[in-house]
């Protein structure tokens, strides 16, 4: 196989990128496959010099697509994150970003047929089994990636790809708020345990001295603050029925600080050791989620829109998320806009 090269869709999907593969051109052996994705990316080696990663978490993931297992979804899609300077590939994460490529890379390799204007595709997440509808731009049936959509942290423009979301809430936990609370204390310090897409840690900046508004170099340099971080996130593991969580990227770790620029809250995401350019398109729902929640540190410091449609500031601009209410306040579905773009379609030698 490896002789022969790996055929692999290299691309670009929102604030990630990474490469996109046929579970039938993989080993079927899970600890194989990983074996052969870490040489593919170059890990463990911070540069990564000797593979295809990009020497950052958001340049070091695969997707890994075959025909649907189930019969409400057109394809089944695996997200792994391979670390950069640990010999690890996990699967215990989905994400929402490399999500944004899969619609387009499943008709690129004729999983799915394209329709003329707009192909749907029903995505099965095999990292929390739900299904996600990604709606991709495909004028005479063929993927277009030009386009007028904007998304921050990426450059240009760009197609946009309509992502939606439904029954997210609890997709790793078993329950929306897995402690049963909406804020639970940890080491001292106010912390939202939420999974509504993505498990995460939300806390107050203030509480940690900050402003919420240091640059990423400025966060990662601190380490007292890194190692502060890490222990509640230690603890934050089995209280959300995630048990030891010491080589897992889950939770993911966010502080949050009220909004700057006209958006409902301020972001600064761990994933879980490096801080995130921007923010994860789930770690993202989740963050919005807590802002409706009365007990929540995000609460107090959001700015709740009244159409449900959620500008989550990050360090490198903002990302919007739409939640769907019912009559009760709770939240049924959510959505974004992402982009996508094909970087390279060849073989990968390992």
């Amino acid at each position: 196989m490896s002789s022969e090269g790996i055929p692999c869709l290299w691309m670009r999907g929102g604030t990630s990128k990474g490469g996109y593969f046929l579970a039938s051109d993989l080993p079927a052996d899970p600890a194989a496959r990983d074996a052969l994705l870490l040489r593919i990316m170059g890990s463990p080696d911070p540069r990564q010099i000797d593979g295809l990663g990009g020497a950052d978490p958001l340049t070091s993931k695969v997707a890994i697509l075959s025909p649907s297992t189930r019969d409400d979804a057109d394809i089944d899609y695996l997200f792994l994150q391979v670390f950069v300077d640990h010999p690890l590939v996990s699967d215990k994460q989905g994400c929402g970003n490399i999500l944004a490529g899969v619609g387009p890379a499943a008709i690129e390799r004729g999983l799915v047929a394209a329709q003329d204007g707009m192909t749907p595709v029903r995505i099965h997440m095999v990292n929390t089994g739900e299904v996600a509808l990604a709606e991709v731009q495909t004028p005479n049936r063929r993927v277009t990636y030009e386009g007028d959509a904007t998304i921050d942290g990426v450059p240009g423009t760009h197609a946009p790809v309509r992502l939606l979301f439904q029954n997210i809430a609890g997709s790793m936990c078993g329950a929306l708020l897995p402690t049963g609370n909406e804020a639970d204390e940890i080491d001292g310090i106010a912390c939202t345990l939420i999974d509504n897409g993505m498990p995460i840690v939300v806390m107050r900046a203030t509480d940690f001295g900050l402003t919420g508004q240091e640059a990423r170099e400025a966060l990662e340099a601190d380490t007292a603050l890194k190692t502060r971080i890490e222990a509640i996130r230690l603890r934050a593991g089995p209280m959300m029925g995630l048990g030891d969580v010491t080589d897992s990227s889950v939770p993911k770790m966010t502080l949050v600080s009220a909004p700057m620029n006209r958006g409902a809250i301020s972001t600064r995401s761990w994933i879980p050791h490096r801080v995130h350019a921007s923010v994860g398109v789930f770690a993202a729902v989740s963050v919005a989620t807590a802002c409706l929640l009365k007990g929540s540190p995000a609460h107090g410091l959001a700015v709740i829109p009244s159409d449900g449609r959620f500008l989550i500031e990050h360090p490198t601009g903002a990302v919007e998320v739409f939640l769907d209410l019912a009559t009760d306040g709770s939240v049924t579905g959510a959505g974004n806009i992402r982009t996508a773009r094909k970087l390279l379609d060849g073989r990968v030698f390992p």
